[in-house]
């Protein structure tokens, strides 16, 4: 049976969009180059950590409703949602949306709605577009194309899919109704429309908007350090005005969004995005500025007792009770902290992951246990059963113990 939807990539946005639609009773045709990911969902398993997914995902294909495989089929609906990294100095690239749409070229046929999900540079939607109609003129103005970007929360995802309004814009008027009418039958938000470029900012600046707004709480936290302040103390007293909401600080911005959306703008705006430019360098900063505060405390430490301290690392996720550490300024601090080891004993800890390849993995616990000084990165839930009293060094970057 021919499915109703292809989804090209299956990681934190696309297996989950894959396993909503697939729950409503649509044939959902997904789509991974990883081999092992293809093979882990088709025996309705998860490869990622998030909340609901795994029994959405075991339902779905234990129904027939979800197969993945490393290519894709002829279908109605395909929906591109793989990753944007960069090339170069914080250039987008935008191979994988490319590679994604050639994928399909030979499968499209008129009447088709081809969605892109990524994030993206404006303009993306149009140039592919422009490359499909070049490599099948016979579909010019025969096919539906449109933008709508996700705006979810890691460890909520499954519910605000459902739940959290969409912006979506097509190429034309009719791209975006025949988007609307997709999205609407099982999203319960409001679906708002646009034009593509409107959409693909819009994404864009949801992004850098938290950006700049965390980078005032990180900035703010810098300079409470310099005046021997608690900025928690602070950020709470100065949150008692009615018109403030100042967020809270940690050790940088990380995670597929919020750290690397702000360059899609700065990349093709560089004179114009002036405080998101600089908001990026600020956010970057405090995880370089949190390492050398790990490396201060280690050598007062050596001074003190004549001998090295055991350093206990807690969290590397992006965020708290999450697996995922991409872009993580935990793991870059970590990354840092150990490039500068000089016979210490670290103790690594990430309860949400139980191996990585570069780190070993130590039980929160027993890291707290024994180390000398204690790095709080993360705000994991775990963490904060551990004492808050103790004779033990505590560098709290992240508001475990505020």
């Amino acid at each position: 049976m021919q499915p109703e939807v292809v989804m090209i990539g299956l990681g934190y946005i696309g297996l989950p969009t894959a396993a909503l639609i697939a729950s409503n009773g649509v044939n959902v045709h997904g789509v991974d180059i990883n081999p092992k990911v293809v093979e882990t969902i088709n025996r309705g398993e998860i490869h990622i950590v998030e909340p609901e997914l795994d029994d959405a995902v075991a339902k779905a294909v234990n129904r027939g409703f979800l197969k993945a495989d490393v290519k894709a089929v002829k279908a109605n609906n395909y929906l591109i949602v793989v990753p944007t990294p960069f090339k170069g100095k914080n250039e987008p690239d935008i191979s994988f949306v490319e590679a994604a749409t050639k994928g399909i070229l030979p499968l499209l046929k008129e009447g088709d709605l081809y969605i892109i999900e990524s994030t993206s540079p404006v303009g993306t939607t149009e140039k592919m577009m422009d490359l499909i109609y070049s490599e099948r003129p016979e579909l010019k103005d025969k096919l539906y194309i449109a933008y709508c970007p996700e705006r979810v929360l890691p460890g909520n995802v499954m519910y605000e899919l459902v739940h959290n309004d969409r912006v979506i814009g097509g190429v034309n008027s009719e791209s975006t109704e025949k988007a609307i009418a997709f999205y609407s039958s099982y999203v319960k938000g409001e679906l708002h429309p646009t034009n593509a470029r409107t959409a693909e900012m819009c994404k864009l600046v949801e992004n850098s908007s938290r950006d700049v707004q965390i980078a005032f709480a990180n900035e703010l936290s810098l300079i409470c350090a310099k005046a021997d302040i608690n900025v928690w103390d602070l950020i709470n007293l100065a949150n008692k005005h009615p018109r403030v909401n100042i967020l809270q600080p940690g050790c940088g911005v990380g995670g597929h969004c919020i750290a690397v959306d702000p360059y899609f703008i700065v990349a093709d705006f560089p004179m114009e995005s002036q405080i998101i430019g600089k908001a990026r360098e600020i956010n970057n900063y405090k995880s370089f500025w949190c390492a050398e505060q790990v490396k201060n405390a280690k050598l007062q430490f050596q001074l003190d007792h004549g001998r090295k301290p055991k350093i206990a690392i807690m969290g590397l996720a992006f965020k708290p009770n999450i697996d995922d550490l991409r872009e993580s300024p935990a793991k870059y601090i970590a990354q840092k902290v150990l490039q500068d080891a000089n016979d210490e004993e670290f103790y690594i800890v990430e309860p949400n992951i139980e191996e990585h390849k570069v780190f070993k993995l130590t039980q929160y616990e027993d890291a707290f246990a024994k180390a000398e000084i204690v790095v709080y990165l993360v705000a994991h839930d775990e963490f904060k059963t551990l004492p808050k009293k103790s004779d033990k060094i505590i560098l709290d970057f992240a508001g475990v113990n505020k």
